[in-house]
């Protein structure tokens, strides 16, 4: 039976690749390399990151003679190609299933020669491109609501009754979606509206939640759960806005006893979207301008013990992802 009825009784580049953010990414999922200045660039964790080309666009627009190309990466030693790591004859680099520990800076040095046509005199010519990659994941989606119901008085068991039965019913509704309601708390409150006599309103919020105990369960094989939760979290806000949407004029048999029927208040529904990163990851729109709103991985010299959305400072920190401050 629907809850409401029981209550009437009583939301790139190829599919293995993200969306690799950059403001140099080429159409062709090309990221040049830039003389002077680091390229930041944005790599959902688990996926492919784009081709990152060891010389700018003008370059690549010329011919080349004799090109060597020499990545370093984040450990300061040089780059060899293996199952996370891909590097081409003419230079380019992707890096494959990114983890947060391959996050850092990628410096590739880049030579090639200058020949004078009138003397075949030979000129090398080196440069060096720097990238800064950082790993990134969705934040985690949770949602405070709130409602109202009128009720006949501030004293009394029937607003204790009234608020057990709405969580039980609640997380009844989005129990199948791996939901569950946390942080409910209520208090009554005398209302004046408008011409109307003084009246007595419970004021309901609660928090939804995505993860009920066996979450996990939910994510099958997958190595990032962030997706699913999401997922599951936007379907349980959306069957609660229905839920209550539902609810206007609908009266408890439950408090028949009582000679003032408790009810929903209409249009009093409210929800807002809360954002939370893993342990490891951090919010900094300063930073991080090109991916303002994902959870990127905490830098050198941070980090995040929690569920919060920034990551702390740590100057003993001197790796990527760091979820403690030794």
């Amino acid at each position: 039976m629907r809850a409401w009825l029981l209550l009437s009784a009583v939301l790139c580049y190829l599919a293995r690749i993200a969306w690799s953010r950059s403001s140099l990414l080429s159409e062709k999922g090309l990221v040049f390399g830039k003389i002077g200045h680091p390229v930041k660039i944005y790599v959902k964790l688990h996926q492919n990151s784009p081709v990152l080309v060891c010389m700018d666009s003008q370059r690549a627009s010329k011919e080349t003679v004799d090109p060597t190309y020499l990545w370093i990466g984040p450990n300061e030693k040089i780059v060899t190609g293996n199952n996370r790591i891909n590097i081409t004859k003419t230079g380019r680099l992707i890096l494959k299933d990114f983890l947060e520990h391959l996050s850092g800076l990628y410096k590739c040095a880049f030579s090639y020669k200058t020949i004078k046509a009138e003397t075949q005199q030979e000129t090398v010519v080196k440069k060096r491109y720097d990238f800064m990659v950082f790993a990134y994941r969705e934040p985690d989606y949770s949602y405070q609501m709130a409602v109202h119901f009128t009720t006949k008085s501030c004293v009394g068991r029937y607003n204790d009754q009234l608020f057990r039965l709405l969580k039980k019913i609640l997380n009844n509704l989005i129990s199948d979606l791996s939901c569950h309601i946390i942080e409910p708390l209520y208090k009554c409150h005398v209302v004046k509206i408008l011409e109307h006599d003084l009246t007595h309103e419970l004021f309901i919020a609660f928090q939804v939640n995505p993860f009920a105990p066996g979450w996990r369960g939910a994510c099958n094989e997958s190595g990032d759960c962030e997706d699913v939760t999401n997922h599951n979290i936007l379907k349980a806000r959306d069957q609660i806005k229905e839920f209550f949407r539902s609810q206007a004029d609908i009266f408890y048999h439950h408090f028949n006893k009582t000679r003032h029927a408790m009810h929903f208040v209409d249009h009093s529904f409210h929800v807002v979207r809360v954002d939370s990163c893993r342990p490891g990851f951090g919010k900094n729109e300063g930073l991080h301008s090109n991916c303002a709103s994902c959870c990127v991985v905490c830098s050198p010299g941070t980090f995040s013990p929690d569920v919060d959305v920034t990551c702390q400072i740590c100057i003993s920190v001197h790796v990527c992802g760091a979820k403690s401050c030794p």
